[in-house]
């Protein structure tokens, strides 16, 4: 359901060359992978006899025994709809080749054999196995069946979209280009490798990096099942290692050198890989290439898809922020991105001035700190900053003190200039009542703030630095040609939710003194508000822009999966409400879910005449980069099926 597919990775206990106490240890675990949900399970190299037979692997009895083991467990696994792969040795054409059999519902379905066959250092695997290229026979009798057998097979669900299954093992991920890449060209989104990866030191990390990057290179999922502690330690140890990743991201992994047998488990998400790959246009570039022409053999199997249970994978409340092992580089590195876009289009400008209207909010507070950066990043004094407060009706004391306080003890150029009577004036020009606090009341003093701003970096040769954010574009929440409009708009590409992260980070560094930290965090401590309607009684803030529009970290986390991954309204609820479990109900989700879609459409006119900007992350609503829709298109087909949830 909403293209999820439960897959596993087996580490069994194991006895070298005792293929019936194998089995019985893998039979063990399909039971469990199966009570667990899961669809499709891959154990180790060899998994059946042990990769360290040494020439036993010459002896019939061994290989035999390895075959009807493998009759067997097809047999036991007859009623179960799950796609089970299993290494065993197979003898064919004169041969003996290193194979993984793939099994589902007592069909074997195919045996895939290892193309590239090791034979350096601890490996001497070519003194019992053949490469899959000296293999003659297309198909073969084994284990009571008639069954395809050749590296060109690729395994597809007839009952689940997106599911279609790549094979290779151990070494095949290791050369320069594996099979598996071109499996994923020919529509695998699933590669699985049965391995037998010895542990070194240092190996673990690599092997990380590895089995990531081929899930992320080939947008696939990928799982590596890999031999464990029974392995003879003649020459070697093996740790049972076993990850499984999806597109670059680690979902789950064994515990090493475990004395017990071992199962992890993922939900991977078809449908994302899917939507990446036609995302992504050059991915099956590599086809024009002489190299690349390959002719697969689609085995097909029924393989109905599992009722929505519990999801074994983390769904982030907040997925453009980063977790915190990996909080100080990214946002150093979002903030240099930020930083180095503003330096270089003031140099390219010959700018002499960066303006900024600056509210005591958290936008422009990170707009303030990025121009005073940029400053530092060309050598030039912060005096080439020019801040620009400009109090109106909704201006409360703490943002207004926030504001002074913090030009001051940032070193920049600081103005006043209070809008009251200039839109009062226009008020009167335009016959409007100022007792009448609606949208002209509001937009009318935005729309001064910038021509304010305007004029000034007219007078100083200057830039307008933007402070809008991402999730304000995206709901429309600007006051068009307004603070809709600058010159640069550096917080373009930053949703609110990592704006708040990223302001906190700096707020925490070495790049700020005390003063500065302290009014920081009081700005985070803000209610988010365009401060255009007078203060409430006690001169506090009275316009809450989550009262109005909805709480921001829901808006991000529906514009990152609708967006990103082009998700379809069911999909994004029942994954907010796995990431806002105990939060938010679903009526809450679903009354912002529906607001959400709602201004997206009306407001698309916004987002057509944007400033430049610089893009921070994996998502931009540039008309010039990553998204580009009609102004007028209409809205239907998604708030059709929202009012069905």
């Amino acid at each position: 359901m909403f293209g999820y597919v439960k897959i596993g990775a087996a580490v069994p206990q194991l006895k070298l060359a005792d293929c019936i106490s194998n089995k019985e240890e893998i039979l063990k675990l399909i039971r469990e992978a199966n009570e667990k949900g899961i669809r499709v399970l891959t154990f180790p190299e060899l998994a059946l006899t042990g990769y360290t037979c040494g020439d036993l692997f010459f002896q019939l009895p061994l290989i035999q025994a390895a075959e009807k083991a493998l009759k067997e467990i097809a047999a036991e696994t007859a009623e179960l709809d799950m796609v089970i792969a299993i290494g065993v040795p197979v003898m064919a054409d004169n041969q003996t080749f290193n194979c993984v059999a793939l099994l589902h519902q007592g069909r074997i379905l195919g045996l895939v054999p290892k193309t590239f066959i090791p034979n350096y250092s601890e490996f001497y695997e070519e003194r019992w196995f053949a490469s899959a290229g000296d293999l003659i026979s297309e198909e073969i009798s084994y284990a009571g069946q008639m069954v395809p057998i050749g590296a060109d097979l690729l395994f597809a669900a007839d009952g689940i979209p997106f599911l279609k299954i790549g094979v290779e093992i151990c070494e095949d991920l290791w050369v320069p280009i594996p099979p598996s890449s071109y499996q994923s060209l020919y529509g695998a989104t699933l590669l699985l490798n049965a391995s037998a990866s010895n542990e070194l030191a240092g190996k673990p990390q690599y092997r990380h990096q590895l089995v990531a990057q081929q899930s992320s290179r080939c947008l696939a999922a990928y799982v590596y099942a890999a031999a464990g502690i029974g392995e003879s330690t003649q020459d070697a140890v093996f740790s049972g290692h076993s990850l499984i990743c999806e597109n670059g991201t680690l979902l789950c992994e064994t515990e090493s050198f475990s004395r017990e047998s071992q199962l992890v488990a993922a939900d991977i998400d078809l449908e994302v890989l899917a939507n990446e790959r036609r995302h992504h246009t050059t991915f099956m570039g590599q086809l024009s290439q002489p190299e690349a022409q390959r002719f697969y053999r689609e085995i097909h199997f029924p393989m109905t898809e599992s009722p929505l249970g519990k999801l074994d994978r983390h769904i982030s409340p907040a997925p453009f922020t980063p977790d915190d092992a990996h909080l100080d580089a990214r946002c150093q590195n979002i903030f240099q991105i930020q930083v180095t876009g503003l330096a270089r289009r003031m140099e390219h400008a010959h700018a002499n001035t960066l303006v900024i209207g600056i509210s005591g909010g958290l936008d422009s507070t990170l707009a303030l700190l990025v121009a005073a950066k940029a400053c530092d990043y060309l050598g030039m004094s912060r005096d080439h900053v020019l801040g620009v407060t400009m109090p109106g009706f909704g201006t409360t004391d703490r943002t207004y003190n926030n504001a002074l306080e913090l030009m001051r003890s940032l070193g920049i150029q600081m103005k006043e200039i209070s809008i009251k009577n200039a839109a009062l004036q226009h008020f009167a020009d335009i016959e409007h009542d100022p007792e009448i606090h609606d949208v002209t009341y509001e937009n009318t003093q935005a729309r001064e703030r910038t021509q304010i701003l305007m004029d000034l970096a007219n007078k100083t040769n200057g830039l307008v630095v933007g402070t809008g954010d991402l999730s304000e574009l995206a709901l429309g929440w600007a006051t068009y040609n307004g603070d809709h409009m600058s010159m640069y708009g550096v917080n373009a590409g930053v949703p609110k939710t990592l704006v708040r992260v990223l302001v906190n980070w700096v707020a925490h560094s070495k790049a700020v003194d005390e003063t500065a930290s302290r009014i920081l965090l009081d700005v985070l401590d803000t209610p988010i508000s365009p401060e255009l309607l007078p203060p409430d009684k006690d001169g506090k803030i009275n316009q809450k822009t989550e009262d109005l529009v909805g709480p921001y970290e829901l808006h991000d986390f529906f514009l990152f999966h609708i967006l990103r991954f082009g998700f379809r309204p069911a999909k994004v609820l029942y994954l907010a409400e796995i990431a806002f479990d105990g939060s938010y109900d679903r009526e809450t989700l679903l009354k912002w879910l529906k607001n959400f879609y709602r201004r997206f459409f009306v407001q698309q006119f916004k987002r057509s005449c944007l400033p430049d900007g610089p893009k921070v992350g994996a998502l931009c609503l540039s008309p010039r980069s990553d998204w580009r829709m009609p102004s007028d298109a209409f809205n239907r087909v998604w708030m059709e099926e929202v009012e069905k949830l």
